[in-house]
Parts: structure tokens; C-alpha cells; sequence
């Protein structure tokens, strides 16, 4: 499984504490093991899976596109406030 990881996306983890990281690595696992897993969205955001997991006792989103078989792109991840907001206004 090929993962593509978008500028915001990176941005994002880089200021992520280690044990963040690790919580991030194990949904990023659990999506590229099912990538249907996440929530298909419609309208603006056609295309776009959201998967819901917590990260330090606060839940989070992690939004994703599914390429191809065999890619997945990373698009965004945070809190739920403000986050589809922002999802719609980031150009991947």
C-alpha cells in the first residue's frame, strides 16, 4: 500500500508529540488494512473518507482519499471543530 501525504497533512504531524504519533500510526495502519473503513462523504466533499479514532482521550479526524487499489492519500487531520470547514477550503 502506497501512502501520499499532502503539505497540510504534513505540516500537521510535524507538531504532534511522540505519543501522538504512535496513536496516528495506528489509524493510518487501520486505514491502509481497510480502506473502507472511514465515512464516505458526499456533496463538496465527494470522494473523501473521514475515519474517526481518539487521540489522547480526544476524538479526532482523519480524512483520506483512496486513489487506486493500491494508494491512499492523507489528506487532513484534527479535531472535528471547524475541520470539514477546512477540509473544503484545502486545495489536495
Amino acid at each position: 500500500m502506497h501512502l501520499l501525504i499532502t503539505p497540510t497533512f504534513q505540516r500537521i504531524i510535524k507538531k504532534l508529540h511522540p505519543r501522538q504519533k504512535a496513536m496516528l500510526d495506528e489509524a493510518v495502519r487501520a486505514i491502509a488494512g481497510n480502506p473502507g473503513i472511514g465515512e464516505t462523504k458526499t456533496g463538496d466533499l465527494a470522494g473523501v473518507q473521514v475515519y474517526k479514532f481518539k487521540m489522547i482521550h480526544q476524538p479526532c479526524l482523519l480524512a483520506y482519499r483512496v486513489v487506486d487499489a493500491q494508494t491512499i492519500k492523507l489528506l487532513m487531520i484534527g479535531p472535528h471543530e471547524n475541520f470539514y470547514r477546512s477540509l473544503n477550503q484545502m486545495d489536495d
